[in-house]
């Protein structure tokens, strides 16, 4: 598909199929990049522009108001399932049908077949969201062109059923570092094991009560867990150096740094030699008591719900402009195997936003 042209006359389901047979895991964006680029070149009703492999296209209507559509273009590694399948039941699978290349079909249709609408439009699509957050398109957009994505609200189409989910959590990812004494396994009293000094983590970790905190009618769950462990030298060493990495999804009352502060409290006292900070994103409030938010709900329906993960409506909140979640895709199948989609949900979901946009 490196080569292949889209084709933004096709419904937003089937435009869908076509994004995901380009394959675009983060760090290889820069032939969809090039694709979304000429497509939205080609409609004269928007002005682009480009930064490494984030395109960004505008309105420039003179409207009262301007909102932001955004969405990431790249997709975690493909897990054999590229390319694309309609299923007889309605689904469309493949990598990236759900997180996000649903949202940016639609995206890319109101774009294309909306050349008036009742507000400013802002389209942006970005890189590398599925990576280390120094690497996200959106935030070396913020930092170069800042001003490309000034407005009064933004809408970030990740996936949440159709239904709107405010603000995000933060996250924050540590190593948590043990060490010992290097010996001859048959000889274990000369040394001192690092893997068995990370216990107490485990043990800290197997016990925590992750709290459930109320913001604005919504209940974020947090959550604290061992996603990696590493140690070892050989099959007869006793190793000296154990590392345990550790994933904080706190709820967006907190500060990043109130999350670090909370961790490194209840590890406090398990023997760890070193805490060190591999990546941290802060949260983002819901934020929707906010006129634009409000409309952008009566308009579109369906209760608020909290929004588990980190997503982009976080930086966007740091630039001062309230946002919201509201894609097709289902969260629960992001980054699986399994990964689909409704079809008849990703056109609900274009002809929704086009009312809101084009009524």
């Amino acid at each position: 598909m490196d080569d292949a042209a889209l084709d933004l006359s096709l419904d937003a389901a089937a435009l869908t199929a076509q994004l995901v047979d380009f394959p675009s895991v983060s760090g290889s964006e820069k032939a969809l990049a090039d694709a979304i680029e000429n497509a939205l070149r080609a409609l004269p009703h928007l002005t682009v522009d480009r930064h490494g492999n984030n395109v960004v296209a505008r309105t420039h209507l003179g409207r009262s108001e301007r909102v932001v559509l955004a969405g990431h273009i790249d997709t975690v590694p493909i897990a054999g399932n590229v390319p694309s399948r309609l299923d007889a039941d309605g689904f469309l699978w493949g990598c990236g049908t759900s997180d996000m290349k649903s949202g940016v079909a639609v995206q890319l249709r109101i774009a294309a077949t909306v050349p008036d609408p009742n507000r400013d439009l802002t389209f942006v699509f970005y890189d590398n969201e599925e990576v280390a957050a120094h690497l996200n398109g959106l935030g070396h957009i913020a930092d170069a062109h800042p001003e490309w994505l000034a407005a009064d609200f933004a809408v970030l189409l990740e996936p949440s059923d159709a239904q709107v989910e405010g603000g995000c959590q933060g996250t924050l990812r540590v190593h948590l570092r043990t060490t010992g004494e290097r010996a001859h396994s048959a000889r274990s009293w000369m040394g001192s094991n690092a893997v068995h000094a990370a216990a107490p983590v485990l043990a800290r970790l197997a016990a925590y009560e992750p709290r459930r905190h109320v913001i604005d009618g919504l209940e974020y769950r947090e959550g604290l867990n061992a996603v990696r462990i590493e140690g070892g030298v050989a099959g007869n060493v006793i190793p000296d150096a154990c590392t345990v990495t550790v994933n904080f999804r706190y709820a967006p009352d907190r500060s990043p740094a109130e999350a670090l502060e909370h961790v490194r409290e209840v590890f406090a006292d398990c023997g760890v030699a070193e805490l060190v900070v591999d990546d941290e994103s802060p949260g983002a409030l819901p934020g929707l008591s906010h006129p634009a938010a409000a409309a952008f709900i009566e308009a579109v329906g369906g209760t608020p719900k909290p929004k588990f993960g980190w997503t982009d409506v976080s930086r966007f909140s740091a630039l001062g402009v309230p946002a919201v979640n509201y894609g097709p895709g289902d969260p629960t199948l992001a980054h699986k195997r399994d990964e689909r989609v409704r079809a008849s949900l990703i056109n609900d979901c274009e002809e929704r936003l086009r009312a809101w946009l084009a009524g």
